[in-house]
């Protein structure tokens, strides 16, 4: 369930060009565990449609299933809406792409959403170039299932049993390059000065805008063994009722400059490595992007940045020539081509 946020906002908030306040851009209250990444994101997102005086009724927001397609809720709560199948939220915003051009499309997913059951839908959203921006809120396990590794897990990592991940992960950013997608980029949950913009520029792309967010889960960092970890407690209590409890965590955040590497040390004190694009980088050659992305890789390292944009990307509406105007307004005027080109057609067949 959501709740509604309180109405009062400070007076003096201030607005965009259009008049409206930040909380105009909001949702409900999360429900997700204190301290989740992803709602960063949302925030972020709602700081980035504020920021380009974006009409909320202007964009339709679309999700799959999971912790991150339960965020549509929680941001642009005057905008469009749609809730899908699990993994088929690129299918979905196709149709409703191809019905009304004239609104922006926002779909989010989940690393389980995108890299497992979704991965055929992801692969050919590529392909087609569906003028839409496609964030993926990246934390590696299952949240809603208790934990399990995604296919986006690294190998050797430790999930919440302790086990270490035996299988090579999907790298979505290397796959969307390999796929010929024409805005790739990546970012952290924790990095709002980095992420906003990206968000604004995925936004402002003709075409498909890929943007893999790394969102670290807060809640499934207990490891086998710790005396504080659900399942010891379990083990060693007598209960009158199943009661479970989330513990609040702090939101990670970070900030570093630009062509600099940072370490980040996770909820469960295990480490990631970033490492952000120098100022000078061309993000307009794709051979570069590929090269460079291999030797971060090798590094150990967490590429983010904007790493590869077609500047001059063909969308889905210009590749099959469809109408400029919303299916929706069109007349019988418009629909009917008249019985001397109906016969013309047919000649053709003759």
């Amino acid at each position: 369930m959501s709740f509604i946020r309180p109405v009062f906002r400070h007076p003096e908030s201030p607005k965009n060009d259009l008049g409206y306040t930040r909380q105009y851009y909001e949702g409900a209250l999360s429900t997700l565990c204190a301290g989740c990444g992803h709602d960063s994101i949302s925030g972020a997102i709602i700081q980035a449609c504020f920021e380009l005086n974006i009409e909320p009724h202007r964009v339709a927001k679309l999700s799959g299933i999971g912790c991150s397609s339960k965020t549509p809720a929680y941001y642009l709560g005057n905008s469009h809406g749609f809730n899908s199948v699990h993994g088929r939220m690129p299918s979905v915003t196709t149709g409703a792409s191809l019905a009304n051009r004239k609104l922006l499309y926002l779909g989010v997913s989940g690393d389980g959403d995108t890299a497992s059951i979704g991965m055929g839908q992801f692969v050919h959203v590529i392909r087609r170039n569906l003028n839409m921006v496609y964030i993926v809120m990246n934390n590696g396990c299952y949240g809603l299932t208790k934990g399990q590794d995604s296919a986006t897990a690294d190998f050797g990592s430790i999930n919440k049993s302790g086990s270490a991940n035996l299988f090579q992960n999907i790298d979505l950013v290397g796959l969307a390059l390999e796929l010929g997608a024409t805005f790739v980029g990546r970012s952290f949950s924790g990095d709002k000065g980095h992420l906003v913009p990206m968000i604004k520029a995925a936004m402002a792309h003709n075409g498909f805008a890929f943007i893999d967010v790394i969102s670290p889960c807060v809640t499934f960092n207990n490891n086998v063994g710790s005396t504080k970890s659900y399942d010891y407690v379990r083990a060693h209590m007598e209960a009158t009722s199943a009661i479970d409890l989330v513990p609040e965590k702090e939101e990670i955040t970070t900030s570093y400059a630009e062509g600099s590497t940072k370490l980040i040390e996770m909820h469960d004190h295990s480490m990631i490595e970033l490492h952000k694009l120098a100022e000078g980088w061309d993000p307009t050659d794709q051979h570069s992007a590929v090269q460079k992305l291999q030797e971060s890789r090798n590094k150990g390292e967490i590429l983010t940045g904007l790493i590869y944009v077609d500047t001059e990307s063909k969308d889905l509406h210009d590749l099959i020539e469809t109408v400029p105007q919303p299916l929706n307004t069109l007349t019988e005027q418009d629909l009917c081509p008249g019985s001397g080109t109906l016969e013309r057609i047919n000649g053709e067949f003759r």
